[in-house]
């Protein structure tokens, strides 16, 4: 699936990759790409910084830990990051509606 396809429903799939706990940044980026089997298999370069950016908005909280003698940055949801899942699906499911009835294959009405 192309980047631009995914424009405006980063965030809502970022938040819900980590809605089942905790993750680092290259898990999240390789838990989405399993979840979807292959089909949304961001870079790195674009999973990183939208990180950040829901960390700044209070959306994700980040801890630093050692593992495997490696620094990594772990993210959790805030309660703030749970209810921005919550509209995001929300909006997701409404925009989601409207496309299928838009492009739902229908008989034109007849002309005279």
């Amino acid at each position: 699936m192309r980047a631009e396809a995914l424009k405006g429903h980063l965030d809502g799939l970022l938040l819900a990759t980590l809605e089942d706990g905790p993750l680092h940044g290259y898990a999240v980026k390789e838990a989405l790409r399993e979840v979807t089997e292959g089909r949304i298999d961001l870079p790195t370069g674009t999973v990183y910084p939208a990180l950040h950016r829901l960390e700044g908005a209070g959306l994700i909280s980040g801890t630093w830990a050692v593992a495997n003698g490696r620094r990594r940055r772990t993210y959790r949801l805030t309660a703030a990051g749970h209810a921005a899942l919550s509209d995001q699906r929300a909006g997701w499911q409404e925009f989601a509606t409207a496309v299928t009835f838009a492009l739902k294959a229908r008989p034109w009405p007849a002309t005279p």
